[in-house]
């Protein structure tokens, strides 16, 4: 069975599922609770995007050799 699609037809697929996509982060933001973070934690974090802004990275390999 082949079908065939247009690409005005992807498109606009694509872009009904990019707003099934946001409604559904919508939807778990507003029903799932946050949870608060320690102090270690934002910490952690906080390192973490300063880390990921100065373009530091870890290979694979180094980081299950760390997480053990």
């Amino acid at each position: 069975m082949d079908v065939t699609v247009t690409e005005s037809q992807l498109k606009l697929v694509l872009h009904k599922l990019d707003a099934v996509r946001l409604e559904l982060l919508r939807l778990r933001a507003i029903l799932l609770p946050e949870e608060e973070l320690s102090e270690k934690e934002k910490k952690e974090l906080e390192e973490a995007g300063k880390e990921i802004a100065e373009g530091s990275s870890i290979n694979l390999e180094e980081l299950i050799k760390e997480l053990g």
